[in-house]
């Protein structure tokens, strides 16, 4: 290998070696947690559901619930038979006996009796059951065939229970559905979270309402903060007071300035609202917040109040940079104030512009916290953000599974969204200021 090459090889190893630190360190913080999400969106996880508040790969028992629960179902059989009349101590006999093999089925396993000696030790003493005993695995072939037998010994219980040839049916039946439950099975679902989002009618009305809210947000921010931007640029008098009081709003907690919106919005005492029927823009004050026609919009406009000071100190920053010897090359040369800003202004602040639109098109898309105190999502989802479904769907309903391909959707949603921006819109101004 030549002498140029082999340095330029060695120089290429070094700064691929003092890089990999930072690397890892996005990979740690970054892909992990979406690695995380998207396993956990394979599963049906649901914390509201004793049998699938875990992730299980394979088939396994609760056997501080089987120790608990299957002695008073035989106990319950074997005086449903004692009393019944007819020909029910025979079939209650059968059921009995069924009952028995199942447990043979399961105890037959040297682990599995080990394990329920030990829960039923500590259960007579009164004592809790650690959380390392309480689950044992189960060849899947068996516990499908033992649910089979408890699933064909409810049946039989309800056509007694139908017959009234049971004393207690609802114990026996409750019961059985009980020892039933103490089955867990495997969780594992694949894409079909996915899969059952993208064929449902919320997931595309709430990126929907995701895109309105982002489009129209950011089109009057850009807007309003291109124009405050301008203003704050010239010189005048209280010019700094000006730009500290412009940022209030920005400073302003989300959360807080979603509070009072909701009570200028408020349809009995509400300021706005009673502006803007005064001024006969709406039929009745309460609209602003319950008609789903105009919910939306207050939620925009409350937005553009907050964000739009960000935007124009972004905006302010690359006004700052222009250098003013070109303004006045360009009044030399005869144009007037328009032409400046046609042909000075817009092409230097294009740069800051860019960085400006792409931060908020994603933070914008990604709202939460104002939708969410403003609205909660209402009235009848009309304002429910893909974020607000997917925590809803995770910590309302607890789905993880569900709320965690929603997550994950959001991520592949905001990642698309950044590539095109910085490929057909900022490649140039991201490079330069990486550069």
């Amino acid at each position: 290998m030549p002498l140029k090459n082999k340095s330029k090889w060695r120089e290429g190893r070094a700064a691929y070696a003092m890089i990999l630190p930072a690397v890892l360190i996005i990979a740690a913080v970054a892909l992990w947690p979406l690695l995380r999400s998207f396993w956990i969106s394979m599963f049906d996880l649901r914390l509201n559901d004793p049998t699938r508040n875990a992730i299980h790969y394979s088939y396994s028992v609760n056997i501080e619930q089987y120790a608990d629960r299957f002695p008073g179902l035989l106990r319950a059989v074997k005086r449903e038979a004692g009393n019944a009349g007819g020909g029910a101590p025979s079939a209650l006999s059968a059921v009995q006996s069924k009952l028995e093999e199942v447990s043979q089925g399961l105890e037959e396993d040297p682990a599995f009796r080990k394990r329920l000696g030990k829960v039923n030790e500590l259960l007579d003493a009164f004592s809790p059951i650690p959380q390392e005993l309480r689950f044992i695995p189960v060849d899947n072939a068996k516990a499908e065939r033992l649910k089979a037998e408890l699933q064909e010994i409810r049946k039989e219980l309800a056509g007694l229970k139908a017959g009234g040839s049971l004393d207690r049916p609802d114990e026996v039946i409750g019961l059985t559905s009980a020892l039933l439950d103490t089955f867990q099975a495997p969780n594992f679902v694949g894409l079909s979270h996915y899969k059952e989002l993208m064929s449902g009618g919320r997931l595309w009305e709430s990126l929907s309402n995701t895109l309105l809210f982002t489009v129209f947000a950011v089109a009057l921010e850009m807007l309003f903060g291109l124009l405050i931007a301008l203003l704050l640029n010239r010189s005048f008098r209280g010019r700094g007071l000006v730009r500290a009081a412009v940022l209030i709003p920005w400073a302003t907690p989300t959360a807080v300035s979603a509070m009072i919106w909701h009570y200028l919005y408020d349809g009995q005492n509400g300021i706005v609202a009673k502006l803007l029927y005064e001024a006969g823009l709406i039929s009745d004050m309460g609209t602003l917040l319950s008609s789903g026609s105009r919910v939306m919009g207050s939620v925009i406009m409350a937005d553009v109040w907050k964000t739009a000071p960000f935007v124009a100190l972004l905006l302010l920053a690359g006004l700052q940079n222009i250098p003013s010897s070109l303004y006045e090359a360009a009044w030399v040369d005869g144009g007037g104030r328009w032409k400046q800003f046609v042909h000075v202004t817009v092409p230097l602040l294009k740069p800051a512009f860019f960085v400006a639109l792409m931060f908020r098109t994603l933070d914008a898309f990604r709202v939460f916290d104002l939708i969410y105190v403003l609205t909660g999502g209402g009235p009848a989802n009309s304002t429910e953000s893909v974020s607000i479904y997917a925590y809803k769907t995770m910590f309302s309903e607890l789905d993880f599974g569900k709320g965690s391909a929603l997550s994950v959707i959001v991520f592949v949603c905001v990642l698309l969204i950044s590539m095109a921006y910085v490929k057909w819109l900022g490649s140039d101004v991201v490079g330069r200021r990486a550069g």
